[in-house]
């Protein structure tokens, strides 16, 4: 059958990316042969890849129209649906799409894709879901589509094992795939035996890759928020060192307080020990770590709010372990006092902030 030839041009707009100047060429030709299928096919794509997923639903509708039945028509029908939140309708052209057409993998994908899409479904829609997934891994183990469903429904289903070996195909078969990236990098990042100084390197490698995943750079975030957060212990250590300096709690076992003031020495010695947790501790560590990893933990002080708490509350204590170990004390009262301020500083929100994301 031959091809129109502003079919033809549209074809090769869309090949080149052009879907808007495709839209251009199709358009007259569909008001002079309303009937021409593949030409709807052709603008209900253009649509779709634009975004305006309301006139890719009318032109699917107009291939079913044509052609009742249709099975891509269905396909993309059922994408175009859920994208506007049309769950039910989407579900239901899956189906009919399956029903029709149960030795292609592409209805067994779109009938999971739509039942893994809302996080409230009921659990029986995602068992089948990952029954359709693997179904359409089944009939097509070479297409990465197929691997990306199983991924998904075996996540909702909570089949971590199949969900991780199906990330892996996925990846070897697309391994250009910025989603499949971000999932492998995010999966990896939060492995239990993962430092938060390994996640922010992981996160930042996987966003050479990916540079707009939104996934990765929330992960990145997250994992300069945890480095953040450790800065904490470094200066709740420097406290506890400082209180040790000036014996600030008497125990049973050595009842007798060194008496006040604190030699120079001992100072400048507890001075020294300070500027070495942190030069090993904080210091060094962030000179070895990527470009892109120091640069976030500056971007993230800017624009989290929670970051700049633990920031300060990091200062606060710190500065209370300069005061109590610095400054020649002759009575105990005052540097008591900063003791339990830079304490209770950092701890007062401990135990709940891990949970923020910077």
């Amino acid at each position: 059958m031959s091809v129109n030839p502003l079919v033809a041009r549209a074809g090769a707009l869309q090949a080149a990316g052009r879907y808007e100047e495709s839209k251009a060429v199709l358009a007259p030709h569909l008001a002079e042969e309303p009937d021409d299928e593949w030409a709807w096919q052709m603008l209900a794509v253009a649509h779709e890849r634009l975004g305006e997923y309301e006139p890719a639903e009318r032109a699917a509708t107009e291939m079913l129209r044509i052609s009742p039945g249709h099975v891509g028509a269905l396909i993309l029908l059922s994408r175009v649906l859920l994208r506007v939140g049309r769950q039910p309708e989407a579900r239901a052209a899956a189906e009919e799409a399956v029903r029709r057409a149960p030795d292609k993998y592409s209805s067994h994908f779109a009938l999971s894709s739509v039942l893994v899409a809302y996080n409230s479904a009921p659990p029986a829609d995602y068992e089948r879901a990952y029954e359709a997934a693997h179904e359409a891994v089944r009939l097509a183990p070479h297409e990465p589509e197929a691997h990306q469903a199983l991924c998904y429904a075996a996540v909702r289903t909570d089949r971590q094992d199949v969900a991780k070996q199906a990330l892996v195909e996925w990846l070897r078969l697309d391994p250009s795939n910025e989603t499949a990236q971000a999932m492998h990098t995010e999966a990896t990042a939060n492995a239990p035996d993962v430092t938060a100084a390994q996640a922010a390197e992981m996160y930042s490698t996987g966003l050479a890759g990916a540079p707009q995943s939104p996934m990765l750079r929330s992960g990145l975030d997250h994992a300069t928020y945890r480095l953040l957060r450790g800065t904490r212990w470094l200066a709740l250590v420097c406290l506890a060192a400082a209180g040790v300096m000036i014996d600030l709690f008497a125990t049973t076992k050595d009842p007798i307080l060194r008496e006040l003031p604190v030699p120079l020495g001992n100072r400048v010695w507890v001075l020294m020990i300070m500027a070495a947790i942190w030069g090993f501790g904080a210091l060094l560590r962030y000179h070895r770590m990527r470009t892109g990893v120091q640069l976030n933990i500056r971007s993230l002080v800017r624009r989290g709010r929670w970051a700049r708490i633990v920031v300060v509350q990091a200062a606060l204590t710190m500065l209370c372990a300069l005061l109590i170990s610095q400054i020649p004390w002759t009575d105990r009262s005052v540097p008591e006092v900063l003791f339990w301020a830079g304490l209770v500083v950092p701890l007062s929100t401990m135990a709940y902030d891990r949970r923020k994301t910077g």
